[in-house]
């Protein structure tokens, strides 16, 4: 999929419980992963942070070849120190990347320890020229993603930065770095991941047309969800 064509309704896939979810999309990665290195040697992922991608990348430890050719980016970190656990970086490390021959250099963690400002422009200097092959986001029960918030910048228009800082988020951390929406748009493949009662309502908004940061950047995207996500018609 074109990001450039990206622009229609949503595709949903529905699955009957969050494992069974997992192991469906964790597989799905790893067969683009195998197709993109085929392809074009090597396969560029965006991870989504929090705790619904958790299961996917254990499954993913078990799945996943040529892991020599992965190149890792993360959609968004927290302003905390290096090792804190609620960084995304730290979560991804601990379920699946600490167990993945996958070469260090090419794990790119944002280094939000350095401040909002500065690391987004650090970050901004990594991130590769091509589009991305996959890029994983997940929903927030008030319909952001990455740390793209109702009511603050997303960064649409391609003439902002492909970084952003953002202060003053509603969710603690207040300080945190996530790539715009237009970058992350900038992608062949772009999969949401929802899981749990929780987020239903913000799916259901979503599918009402109303205008969130999820429903934004992902106008055309593939939603992965569970049953107790789905809000029905």
């Amino acid at each position: 999929m074109n990001t450039e064509a990206i622009r229609g309704a949503p595709s949903w896939h529905i699955h009957p419980d969050a494992e069974t979810l997992a192991r469906h999309l964790a597989r799905a990665i790893a067969r683009m992963a195998d197709a993109a290195i085929a392809a074009r040697g090597a396969f560029h992922l965006v991870l989504a942070g929090g705790n619904t991608p958790q299961p996917v990348y254990a499954a993913l430890v078990s799945r996943g070849r040529r892991w020599d050719a992965w190149h890792l980016y993360h959609g968004d970190e927290r302003c905390l120190p290096p090792q804190t656990l609620q960084r995304n970086s730290q979560m991804a490390a601990s379920v699946w990347l600490q167990q993945v021959p996958i070469p260090r250099a090419q794990i790119h963690d944002i280094p939000a320890e350095m401040g909002a400002e500065a690391a987004a422009a650090a970050y901004a200097a990594v991130l590769p020229p091509q589009r991305f092959d996959l890029v994983l986001l997940g929903i927030g029960e008030d319909g952001h993603t990455a740390s793209l918030f109702p009511g603050q910048p997303w960064g649409l228009d391609p003439a902002t930065p492909a970084v952003l800082s953002v202060h003053n988020a509603p969710k603690a951390p207040a300080e945190r770095v996530s790539l715009s929406a237009w970058r992350l748009q900038r992608s062949r493949e772009l999969f949401f991941l929802a899981t749990g009662s929780g987020k239903r309502d913000a799916l259901a908004a979503w599918r009402r047309g109303e205008d969130l940061p999820a429903a934004r950047v992902g106008a055309g995207a593939t939603v992965w969800l569970d049953e107790a996500a789905w809000p029905g018609s």
